[in-house]
């Protein structure tokens, strides 16, 4: 295989030696399994289905004359195509085998719970053959660690390798990579994969200690910035951006997170907490005014570079739909305001393409985990992806939706309604009149249906019917704006009476979210006999 490779692809890609490296290093795991690879199918798409796979690819490559697929910018995991075609990956696992024990997972070493694993080739022919009846758009690949994280990752690096190669699979790829694996096969990884990401998990350093003594904050943060590095190094090598590209609609939001000023204060902040720690007087107010600042000051300016100083030659972008990671809600005692300031910090800090939430299922018995059968908080997890919208689309900063004071989300109402409903005295908006960052501010306003009204009104006035045609959920809205100096109906203004009325409007979408689950779970594969 290493011979096929190095002569037919890979000349020029600088980490081939790794794989002999690593092949006589780490040596060989035999592990004897008498299951059919239906069986491995089964067991292994069924334990990765606690991962979040992402819902976009963020990488558009076209299909190439001798190679299988192609990747599209719209959409990979449940979304849809400009065509109407259902984009979905192979999320499975290399093995469930597992030396750690975070009390979490259902995978950990202490479980009884039946165990596979694949091979690499086992997992080419699987990834092309779906791909060949339009099961599949992609793979997403994770994996329990098998020995130790290099060796895991050594195999995982060799199963996008031979489907790169020998396969010539030109699809999209997104691969969760192993904390504490060697920053060499960190490198290969984020050659061949399209997205590349590191799983969190939990939001602060006590969490890990107490439910992953196997892993620290460190651990996990150093290699997504390593990886966060690379991916600038060679963004900027083909005359890019450092950063990764965001809503054209974010130009106009200059408070929001990833504004020139969110971006030169957060430093600041990394700054200050460095100082602190040296014990160079700083002021308590500066340390104290994030508490959920993260317990390592590593930030992709700071790290370590993976990437070859000579890239000119490589044909390969280093994971050209940036990385992400996951957290999980509801494990743990952090309150929204913790992991809402945790999330900004790692957009910030480190560039990321997206952060991923997942309420806690109860799986496994443990005094500090919440007990067996305690419905996951799915409708917490909810309010924080609309929260996660509101960071990177809408200009908000974790710190005005939350506070020390009020550190959970009402529930009962969208995060945007939430925050409206505390600021009163900014409202009612007039749209006639008002920017593109204030109608964005307000409760049924998006970034399409602002775009629209500050484009629309150049042309003339403009009333309620027109509005709710540009997309306007008024329902939601004509509590807060007016059009023309006049309100749709005549309300008042006060936040009793308001919250009333929009709590009745989103309880049948609030009840539906919290019970989603009931009654129901994730399929699989193996539910519609593919094998």
């Amino acid at each position: 295989m290493i011979r096929y490779i190095q002569n037919e692809c890979l000349e020029n890609m600088f980490y081939m030696y790794l794989f002999y490296y690593y092949r006589k290093k780490v040596g060989v795991v035999v592990i004897k399994e008498d299951l059919c690879i239906m069986d491995k199918l089964t067991i292994l798409s069924d334990a990765a289905k606690y991962d979040v796979a992402c819902t976009s690819s963020g990488s558009s490559r076209r299909g190439q004359k001798g190679e299988l697929g192609n990747a599209v910018s719209c959409g990979i995991c449940h979304s849809f195509a400009a065509d109407g075609r259902c984009i979905s990956l192979l999320k499975i696992l290399m093995t469930n085998h597992c030396v750690y024990d975070c009390k979490y997972c259902i995978n950990r070493a202490s479980n009884d719970v039946k165990r596979a694993t694949f091979t690499p080739e086992e997992i080419c022919n699987l990834t092309v053959e779906f791909y060949k009846r339009n099961y599949i758009e992609g793979l997403f690949l994770s994996s329990g660690i098998l020995k130790n994280p290099t060796y895991t990752m050594e195999k995982m690096c060799e199963t996008l390798l031979l489907l790169r190669t020998k396969y010539h699979f030109n699809g999209y790829i997104h691969v969760k990579t192993i904390p504490g694996a060697s920053d060499e096969l960190l490198a290969a990884a984020g050659y061949l994969a399209d997205r590349v990401s590191v799983n969190l998990e939990l939001p602060t350093s006590e969490g890990l200690r107490k439910l992953a003594p196997n892993k620290t904050m460190q651990t996990i943060l150093s290699p997504m910035g390593k990886v966060q590095n690379t991916i600038a190094a060679h963004r900027m090598a083909i005359g890019k951006s450092s950063y990764m590209e965001r809503s054209r609609g974010n130009q106009f939001l200059h408070n929001g997170i990833f504004s020139d000023t969110s971006k030169q204060q957060f430093q600041r902040k990394l700054e200050s907490r460095a100082a602190l720690q040296r014990g160079t007087d700083v002021s308590k107010t500066s340390a104290q005014s994030n508490p959920a600042l993260l317990d390592s000051s590593f930030t992709w300016n700071q790290a370590y570079q993976l990437a070859p100083h000579d890239m000119s030659r490589l044909k390969r972008s280093f994971a050209p739909a940036g990385q992400s990671t996951q957290m999980i809600i509801g494990a743990t005692g952090e309150n929204d305001y913790t992991l809402l300031q945790t999330t900004q910090q790692l957009y910030q800090g480190f560039d990321l393409k997206r952060v991923f939430y997942s309420a806690y299922i109860p799986l496994n018995e443990d005094p500090v985990l919440p007990e067996i059968g305690t419905p996951p908080p799915l409708l917490r997890e909810h309010r924080l992806y609309q929260a996660d919208w509101l960071l990177r689309f809408y200009g908000f900063q974790a710190d005005e939706l939350l506070t020390i004071e009020t550190p959970n989300f009402n529930e009962l109402l969208d995060p945007k309604c939430d925050w409206a409903l505390r600021h009163l005295e900014l409202f009612p908006v007039e749209v006639e009149t008002a920017s593109y960052a204030e109608l964005l501010r307000v409760p049924g306003v998006g970034p399409k249906s602002a775009s629209r009204i500050v484009n629309a009104r150049r042309y003339g006035r403009m009333d309620f019917t027109s509005l709710k045609k540009m997309g306007v959920v008024l329902k939601r809205a004509h509590y807060f704006i007016t059009c023309g100096g006049k309100q749709m109906y005549h309300t008042p203004l006060e936040e009793t009476y308001i919250t009333r009325q929009l709590v009745s409007v989103d309880r049948k979408e609030s009840w539906e979210m919290a019970h989603a689950n009931e009654g129901f779970s994730q399929m699989t594969l193996a539910d519609f006999g593919i094998g």
